[in-house]
């Protein structure tokens, strides 16, 4: 049984009083996905997303925005890769479009499609700039839900299949492959609280949803290395929560595990431990037989892995309640009805003390050393890679045109802070990946939130690098995290 993170004290603020220095391999990088940054939705033989049909029906993402166009990367990528280098980036981590390879989710792979990622991937490598792809970032091809969905078995088989076609096309040029992003997302938000594509809101399929993204995360990864040259490694990023207790009252304890089970050991129990949580079948039980797990599947699940990138944003607060939470939770993963925790209808979430970013969510950097140091001892000798890390803020150009975003800087100062803490104590961190790149497409928020460290006048689609970007890119270059005085 893996340990829960409920139990974890949080980490002491970490010093900076004076400047630390990262060891020299560590990779700097920006993350981006597909849907929020290419656009070009129609081109090339590309088909619908679910996040194409969700954001196009009325009253699912704010304004009625899609991503239509988002911020043209399919069209502007060099220039965005140029300008990665001049800010001194030495990693980039993008998600391919899966119905821009495979449209229908089956079949042979439309190499226009592929082309494009091979002209993305030449142009990183030429400017010095490790790819790291990941291969599914909840673009799931809408004739696949229209099957069914992640709820369905063959959902999993499907994605074998394209994760093949990916890895022979790129498997010479790209090294880090990351074959799911922050499945729970997929599964709970998807299919459970319905606040993200495809918008559904049952239970039982946000569980099946969970199984069958485990089963076609192994899956995929045996496909992977049946393609990939042997020096190429294999991942997957979780957003992991860092589940609290609101107080040590027994029953709070036992609010915090269950949360747990339901946002961590549902994956990494099968991805690492070989078994899922018994308590999370206990806790399930009046939801899901489990019966859609067969012979073999967590072996399956459970196929070796080279890498685990970590995703983090801010803590969860829980305790124990007397009656059924209805109505939306504070849990910061929007606002529905419909529970994305099934089984914890009881549970009550908190909002965390603390300053807050644009999103609502308490900046904590003890948490991500918390996180760090959870899987360093869940996972002993498996590299660690934080894959995505960073916060939404109000940015505007000065008159100028300038933007300023000291607040970006802070936020970032203290959790890279956190990450060489988490380095010093003994945890294998190989690299970190600011999320994100440059101002996009956020979901179901639309246009309104802003994470990039690069601004993008959605009117022009004019990019400018904020101060953060600049700040970022000196750490970057000289690996060196400056004392705090230094930081805006």
């Amino acid at each position: 049984m893996s340990e829960s993170v409920s139990t974890v004290p949080s980490a002491p603020s970490v010093s900076t009083d004076s400047s630390v220095t990262f060891p020299p391999a560590f990779l700097w990088g920006a993350a981006t996905s597909a849907y929020q940054i290419e656009g070009a939705v129609r081109e090339d033989g590309r088909t619908p997303s679910i996040w194409d049909t969700f954001s196009h029906t009325p009253g699912r993402t704010a304004g009625g925005e899609t991503g239509d166009i988002a911020v043209d990367h399919y069209h502007r990528y060099r220039d965005d890769v140029a300008l990665m280098a001049e800010l001194g980036l030495t990693a980039y981590r993008f998600s391919v479009s899966w119905p821009r390879v495979q449209p229908t989710g089956r079949g042979p792979a439309v190499q226009r499609g592929l082309d494009f990622y091979r002209r993305l991937v030449d142009e990183l490598l030429a400017h010095g700039i490790k790819p790291s792809l990941t291969l599914y970032h909840w673009d799931l091809p809408q004739e696949l839900e229209d099957a069914g969905g992640w709820p369905e078995r063959d959902t999993a088989l499907r994605f074998a299949e394209y994760a093949r076609l990916v890895g022979e096309a790129l498997g010479d040029r790209v090294e880090l492959w990351t074959t799911l992003n922050e499945p729970w997302c997929s599964a709970f938000l998807g299919y459970g609280s319905g606040v993200h594509a495809p918008g559904r809101t049952d239970p039982e399929a946000a569980l099946r949803a969970a199984h069958h993204l485990n089963l076609a995360h192994g899956l995929a990864a045996s496909a992977l290395r049946s393609v990939l040259p042997a020096r190429n490694r294999i991942a997957v990023s979780l957003n992991s929560s860092v589940v609290r207790p609101r107080s040590q009252d027994p029953a709070d304890l036992a609010a915090a595990r269950r949360i747990d089970d339901l946002a961590n050991g549902i994956f990494h129990g099968p991805m690492l431990h070989g078994a899922y949580p018994e308590s999370l079948f206990a806790a399930t039980a009046s939801v899901t037989d489990w019966s859609y797990v067969l012979d073999g599947d967590v072996r399956t699940a459970g196929a070796k892995l080279d890498a685990l990138g970590l995703n983090y944003y801010t803590p969860a607060l829980v305790s124990a309640t007397s009656g059924a939470v209805t109505g939306p939770r504070a849990d910061g993963h929007g606002a529905s009805d419909h529970s994305p925790w099934p089984g914890a209808d009881d549970v009550l979430f908190h909002q965390t003390p603390g300053e807050r970013t644009e999103m609502g969510w308490t900046i904590d950097p003890t948490g991500l050393y918390d996180l760090i140091t959870r899987y360093a001892r869940e996972a002993p000798g498996l590299p660690l890679y934080i894959t995505e890390n960073g916060a939404a803020y109000d940015d505007k150009p000065d008159p100028e045109g300038r933007v300023h975003d000291p607040e970006r800087i802070a936020y970032l100062h203290s959790h890279l802070s956190a990450v060489r803490r988490a380095i010093t104590d003994g945890a294998d961190v190989r690299g970190y990946y600011l999320w994100s790149l440059m101002d996009n497409f956020e979901w179901a928020y639309g246009y309104g939130k802003r994470f990039g460290a690069v601004y993008v006048d959605y009117a022009t689609l004019e990019r400018t690098p904020k101060s953060s970007a600049r700040w970022y890119g000196e750490v970057a270059r000289t690996g060196t995290l400056p004392a705090a005085g230094s930081a805006a």
